[in-house]
């Protein structure tokens, strides 16, 4: 009998807004998204994954039980996908949920009980993609750019796909095989942080607060006056560097700024990053397009924003490709998993920086 060509790509960021999941199949030489399924994070859990983002008291077991909590999201995200299954499915692949990111330190820590996902699905779970690539010299991120040109390449175009979430990274693919990537800084962390404090709100939708402010000159400069924005890749960031005492100790040399005017601001700052990130990875070569994923990919005025500052390249989001923005990233595990057990390589040395091509993740049999 020949094995099953479904899997399921799990997929919770840095936004901490809960569990995108996707159905895919791999039959052929494509894949295909069979269907999708999204779990909101209790608030609870969500407000302890975010307090693990930095050391805090007994955080050994606090991270336990926050990963057993979060198997169990994981676990009701399989389930929804599973009633609409054709067949039976192989994997479930599985990111984690980032809480701490140290590279250059030698370790990545993507909170998770893998075990406990496979025993409450019944599916053989892949996890820990990160890790290897790490364990061979490299950043371990961005990881999706060797899938990004697998389903978004196109021969003889440079294309620039974006996924924001609650980092931004891009991924080249110039149209000749290659491709390069990096994470460029903040994609919707600190507009989220920032919205979520005034205005008690998870997200700035379409951009609408920011659209009501302005850019702050001084405060932008100030902002982009950060050694990652100049550090040449591979590279990669998290919460660990673009956190809440970051943008206060940046804003305490601009009091008496206007909220909306600092989440124009700090739109401007994801944009002119990315922007900036593009034209330093494409040698200032102008792509042919640039595709964005994430849920940056809603936001209307950080998407006008990026065009503009590219100097009217088109700008579009990864719905236009054939892959909706809030898919992109859960399929993208999905394909790292069936690489996985196909013994293929998931990472690209020219984007993380690792010492040779890795087969990426760990299996937890059902």
């Amino acid at each position: 009998m020949a094995a099953s060509t479904l899997y399921i790509g799990l997929m919770s960021g840095t936004s901490l807004d809960g569990v995108d999941g996707v159905l895919a199949d791999f039959s052929g030489r494509g894949m295909r998204t069979l269907d999708a399924a999204f779990t909101p994070f209790p608030a609870d859990l969500r407000a302890e994954l975010m307090a693990l983002q930095a050391a805090t008291d007994n955080e050994l077991e606090r991270e336990a039980l926050a990963a057993n909590a979060l198997a169990r999201c994981y676990a009701d995200c399989v389930r929804q996908l599973l009633d609409k299954a054709p067949g039976p499915v192989r994997a479930v692949a599985v990111h984690g949920q980032t809480i701490r990111h140290r590279p250059e330190l030698g370790f990545t820590r993507q909170t998770n009980n893998p075990a406990l996902l496979a025993e409450l699905t019944g599916v053989d779970v892949i996890a820990d993609f990160r890790s290897r690539d790490i364990a061979a010299g490299g950043q371990g991120a961005p990881l999706v750019p060797a899938f990004h040109e697998a389903r978004f390449g196109k021969r003889g175009q440079v294309r620039v796909v974006v996924n924001i979430g609650g980092i931004g990274n891009i991924s080249v693919l110039h149209g000749d095989g290659r491709v390069g990537g990096y994470d460029t800084g903040p994609g919707n962390v600190l507009m989220d942080l920032w919205i979520g404090r005034h205005q008690g709100k998870a997200y700035d939708a379409d951009g609408a607060w920011a659209g009501s402010g302005r850019v702050v000159p001084a405060l932008l400069a100030d902002l982009l006056d950060e050694p990652f924005f100049r550090q040449p890749p591979p590279k990669s960031t998290g919460r660990d560097l673009f956190h809440a005492h970051w943008l206060d100790a940046k804003l305490a040399r601009h009091p008496g700024l206007a909220p909306a005017d600092v989440q124009a601001t700090l739109t401007q700052l994801t944009a002119t990053s990315i922007a900036d990130a593009i034209r330093q990875a494409t040698g200032g070569q102008a792509p042919h397009a640039v595709y964005v994923c994430g849920g940056g990919a809603y936001n209307g005025v950080l998407l006008r924003a990026i065009a503009q500052a590219l100097g009217g390249v088109k700008v579009a989001s990864t719905e236009a490709l054939g892959v909706a923005p809030n898919r992109v990233e859960a399929l993208a595990f999905a394909w790292l998993g069936y690489r996985f057990l196909r013994r293929q390589p998931g990472n690209l040395p020219a984007v993380t920086g690792a010492a040779g091509l890795r087969v990426l993740g760990a299996l937890y049999p059902a």
